[in-house]
């Protein structure tokens, strides 16, 4: 596999958006007022129905709970089916930003546009199996797209590197219309490929077991940021 650098990595500002899949679920207000003191941009919010895909997580009320640690955007991931149903629950519950699954509703421009009838950001989310060319009609609505680079549903795994072309196939579509849209990539990052994904074009680094295993959260999250 050949994945393309682009010329911009050296320059740009890398975000860093930490999940809470991995983090303590009995203490997870402490959790977020931990990852909002190591200077976390974003905090990733996971969200499973059991049917999208295998495992169950958190709903609205968790959020609410939470909400009040931190003033930090909460990123809301959405891996359940039939998203536009639950969007105003989470915008209820305190979510700034909204990401859905490409397969999850047939009529992805009307979840987006829900999205943002409340003044949130919105994105889509692309699994290992989906093809990017599904952006081609939606991207100049999105604020984000979110590539997986694990099989969503569980934390953890490992990633997978041949998803390196997709995030720069995907940077050339946003490049090719002159758009602001960022491109989040999430799963199974860590130092080790950090580089590798923001050289072919990833904006934020969605990151979650990396940073609960590690000593001091604090200093891998600015050796994230620096990684070029």
């Amino acid at each position: 596999m050949l994945t393309k650098k682009n010329n911009f990595s050296k320059t740009k500002i890398i975000e860093v958006s930490s999940s809470i899949l991995s983090a303590d679920f009995a203490n997870l207000g402490k959790s977020v007022e931990m990852l909002a003191d190591a200077s976390v941009d974003y905090i990733h919010i996971d969200v499973m129905d059991g049917n999208f895909v295998p495992n169950i997580t958190i709903g609205p009320v968790v959020i609410s709970a939470i909400r009040k640690y931190t003033t930090i955007p909460f990123d809301v991931h959405l891996m359940i089916n039939s998203p536009s149903n639950y969007i105003e629950a989470f915008v209820d519950a305190g979510a700034d930003m909204i990401t859905v699954h490409a397969e999850s509703d047939i009529h992805l421009d009307r979840v987006i546009r829900k999205v943002k009838s409340y003044k949130r950001s919105a994105g889509l989310s692309l699994v290992p199996t989906s093809h990017y060319n599904i952006l081609e009609y939606i991207i100049f609505e999105l604020d984000l797209v979110l590539i997986m680079t694990v099989n969503p549903g569980f934390g953890g795994q490992q990633f997978i590197a041949s998803q390196l072309d997709k995030i720069s196939c995907v940077r050339d579509m946003i490049e090719k219309y002159s758009l602001k849209t960022k491109i989040a990539v999430d799963g199974g990052i860590n130092i080790g490929n950090a580089k590798s994904v923001v050289e072919a074009g990833a904006d934020i680094l969605v990151v979650g077991s990396a940073i609960f295993k590690a000593g001091n959260m604090l200093d891998y999250i600015q050796q994230l940021k620096s990684c070029l």
